[in-house]
């Protein structure tokens, strides 16, 4: 969920713009590809560091996803793969692999806590990594979505894909689990009621 810091001004912003983490801070990739591309973390991006991957390490993430996928179910299931094979890769070199799901804490300081901020903000870098490679035939990603504000609880964002053949919105959210671990995929509509994975 998104630090009390933010709930001034930044959440309406980040809500509001075509390319929403250019709120966050001109020093995020708005155009990331694998070989540049930037990851934020220790609460709401106070931390951002540009990395890029190996060609080996994007020929991995590349077929999970070849021949091609039938379904958008299926493409569904290979960007949650996707998603926590990268977690994986950049967790070593940025100091989050033991980021915890939540908020929680592992309650050592050299362990970079992601909120939902980070988290959808780097979910977002990595869906436009696979869309712009053409990885993506069924969806297509759409900027993050913030759903609760005051009046219904601490706000909390999410990364979106929407469905080509429908439009349906879709939430893409890393927050709820450890570092590593595949987000949820759930319709939009569903999570902004304030869905959970325990509701499952």
């Amino acid at each position: 969920m998104i630090s009390n810091r933010l709930i001034g001004g930044l959440v309406i912003s980040w809500c509001s713009s075509a390319q929403a983490v250019v709120f966050v801070s001109d020093e995020i990739n708005t155009t990331p590809r694998p070989s540049d591309f930037s990851i934020c973390f220790d609460n709401s991006c106070q931390t951002i560091r540009q990395l890029s991957l190996t060609d080996d390490q994007w020929q991995g993430i590349r077929a999970m996803f070849l021949p091609g996928t039938r379904t958008p179910d299926m493409e569904r299931t290979m960007i949650k793969r996707a998603v926590a094979q990268l977690e994986q890769i950049i967790g070593p070199l940025t100091g989050t692999a033991h980021d915890r799901g939540t908020n929680e804490t592992t309650g050592n300081p050299l362990d970079h806590r992601m909120d939902c901020i980070d988290e959808s903000t780097n979910t977002t870098t990595y869906l436009y990594m696979l869309q712009q490679d053409g990885l993506l035939h069924w969806h297509r990603v759409k900027e993050p979505v913030t759903r609760g504000f005051l009046l219904f609880g601490w706000p909390h964002t999410t990364a979106v894909i929407e469905q080509e053949n429908n439009r349906q919105l879709w939430a893409v959210d890393s927050w709820f689990h450890d570092n590593g671990t595949a987000p949820e995929i759930v319709p939009l509509e569903q999570w902004k009621q304030g869905w959970s994975p325990t509701d499952r």
